[in-house]
């Protein structure tokens, strides 16, 4: 008789790989200062020549690609990250402390540096834009900081979007200015938004006055952000048509929806006619809650990027499949997700999803090895991923058997 890990879908192509090499680029050399923004290049070319924003584009330049490859290097617990192939939906699995929520990050800096960068009124250059991302977003005294311990490298950053790199480095005596940026990347009019495995709409208003106010460390910038982003009124009207679905499904998920009371300054869950103070729903409920938001007050369309740290946090199995599925409906519409994560649930329905829509979702699978996290490339299309994660749960299933067999 076949082993457990047989009947899980595998392919000899997911054997692991060797660990991925640091990125080197050759002119990202920190020796002498390096800024390059074509954007704002044209931008000023354009401007001598009579035009009005950026040639052929406009001053917001729609774009509707996405990330397509991420390289890092000495990156705070990412030594070494190579992350080609991306699609739709994206999936980092790992045990706790490897990384995965700092990865979200490290990417959520960049696509809000190109998101800020020559919006509306914004005078500041993508350098000093990243700088402070990153100093809010990390919450490190020094950006320098976040070079990896014990690394003589300077930390380096590859972001490319539909094949337009941008790109970024700095060593760890650096304190808050960036002297190493080269950005091909238009500016991007869409927003992304982060969603943390902590739920936020409890905490709304202590979110807004711990960073307008008090200017204080504690609430990072995803969390920031996102405050922001709820706070903006809902948009009388119908949804944009690719979302329409997706937010019935997720109110049916709900069994209601939220509202902001501005007279108490307080969020409430609204089912039927009955009308309950936030604080008393289930965690599971305001997660969901505020997807649902974000796309009724169109703080997003359909070119977001959205990261989700640990979807499965605080939902019943049916609630993550369900909500795992409309995040499939959106990604057909043009959103791309990125999920990070340390459940098997999670991992097996994006392969049902993967299979039965033909669709490649990447997998970046991190496994401890020797004190370090070596960091591998698979696709929910192929198979199940080789990890950690993945052995644990075939283990206690071939004990459970055993057992019942005894």
């Amino acid at each position: 008789m076949g082993s457990v890990r047989d009947a899980l879908p595998r392919t000899a192509s997911q054997a692991r790989t060797p660990r991925l090499r640091p990125y080197r680029r050759k002119d990202l050399s920190l020796s002498q200062p390096l800024i390059c923004e074509p954007w704002h290049l044209m931008d000023s070319i354009g401007r001598m020549g009579g035009w009005s924003g950026y040639p052929a584009f406009g001053p917001h330049p729609r774009n509707d690609v996405m990330i397509t490859s991420l390289r890092l290097s000495n990156f705070g617990p990412l030594s070494s990250i190579q992350w080609d192939g991306l699609g739709r939906i994206n999936l980092v699995i790992g045990s706790n402390g490897s990384g995965k929520t700092f990865l979200l990050k490290a990417i959520y800096a960049s696509l809000r540096t190109l998101e800020e960068y020559r919006r509306g009124n914004e005078q500041r250059t993508a350098p000093e834009i990243l700088a402070d991302r990153l100093y809010w977003t990390f919450q490190a005294e020094r950006i320098g900081d976040l070079v990896t311990r014990g690394s003589a490298e300077p930390l380096k950053s590859h972001v490319s979007i539909d094949g337009h790199d941008f790109v970024y480095g700095f060593g760890r005596e650096t304190t808050r200015q960036i002297s190493s940026l080269e950005n091909h990347v238009a500016p991007r009019s869409s927003n992304s938004v982060f969603l943390p495995a902590k739920e936020v709409l409890s905490l709304h208003q202590i979110i807004l006055k711990s960073r307008e106010q008090d200017r204080a460390f504690g609430f990072d910038d995803t969390y920031f952000d996102l405050a922001r982003a709820l706070r903006i009124t809902p948009t009388r009207g119908n949804d944009y048509r690719a979302f329409s679905k997706s937010r019935k499904d997720l109110e049916q998920v709900l069994g209601g929806s939220i509202e902001y009371d501005e007279g108490s300054g307080r969020w409430i869950f609204v089912k039927g006619r009955n009308r309950f103070p936030i604080g008393v729903t289930a965690e599971g409920i305001k997660k969901i809650a505020i997807l649902d938001t974000l796309l009724g007050n169109r703080y997003l369309d359909n070119h977001s990027i959205v990261l989700i740290d640990e979807p499965e946090s605080a939902l019943h199995p049916s609630a993550i499949s369900r909500l795992l599925d409309i995040i499939a409906a959106l990604a057909e519409a043009g959103l791309q997700f990125f999920l990070a994560s340390h459940s098997y649930f999670v991992v097996k329905k994006l392969l049902l999803i993967a299979q039965e829509r033909s669709w490649s979702i990447p997998v970046l699978s991190g496994e401890e090895h020797a004190g370090d996290t070596i960091w591998n490339q698979n696709d929910l299309m192929e198979g199940m991923p080789d990890n950690q994660i993945i052995d644990e749960s075939v283990r206690l299933y071939q004990q459970e058997v055993e057992l019942a067999l005894q």
